[in-house]
């Protein structure tokens, strides 16, 4: 179950230097999230599991008195039938057993994950918003474009001065026309 989100969690650590840090965070978040709902179905797991392993006791307590009482009475048949049924619960409680020890573990496994990736989201949201420029540049450079050098932003800026100014001018022409500016 936590093999595609273990092999998702890689990629994202893999991808964390090359990406946006605000888009590794959202994508850690999301991540984070699944592995929490598939800790919650491994809990489920393994407590079905148990209950299985209780009614396979119970089973198993009820086919050796079946035994022991049809022992008292002198029914071989009776007797054989219960001892057959009793060595399938004792084989199948083994099994369960067994199944449980590993549920736990691996659910022990994926909390210590969980704990790992809630630290790594924690982290990865403290990220300044030059971390993320400086991410989308690189993006932008790896994809073939070019940063402006100091002259091109100058340029840059120096034209959006000039057209927020010819909007101020307009809107003050505006209003003077229509008499809102006394």
């Amino acid at each position: 179950m936590f093999d595609g989100l273990k092999a998702r969690l890689e990629q994202l650590l893999r991808e964390r230097e090359r990406t946006d840090p605000q888009a590794y965070a959202a994508r850690l978040r999301e991540a984070l999230l699944e592995a929490k709902v598939g800790v919650g179905t491994m809990r489920e797991a393994l407590a079905g599991s148990e209950r299985e392993l209780v009614s396979e006791r119970r089973q198993l307590e009820d086919a050796e008195r079946r035994g022991r009482l049809a022992a008292a009475v002198p029914d071989a048949e009776t007797v054989a039938i219960a001892e057959r049924f009793a060595v399938r619960h004792r084989e199948r409680a083994a099994v369960l057993e067994r199944r449980i020890a590993v549920q736990r573990e691996e659910l022990a496994l994926a909390e210590r994950e969980v704990v790992e990736m809630t630290t790594l989201a924690r982290s990865a949201g403290s990220g300044t918003p030059s971390d993320s420029i400086a991410a989308a540049w690189r993006d932008l450079e790896s994809a073939g474009g070019a940063r402006p050098d100091e002259q091109q932003r100058q340029h840059a800026d120096a034209d959006q001065h000039r057209r927020e100014q010819a909007i101020e001018a307009q809107l003050a022409y505006l209003k003077r026309k229509l008499g809102k500016d006394k």
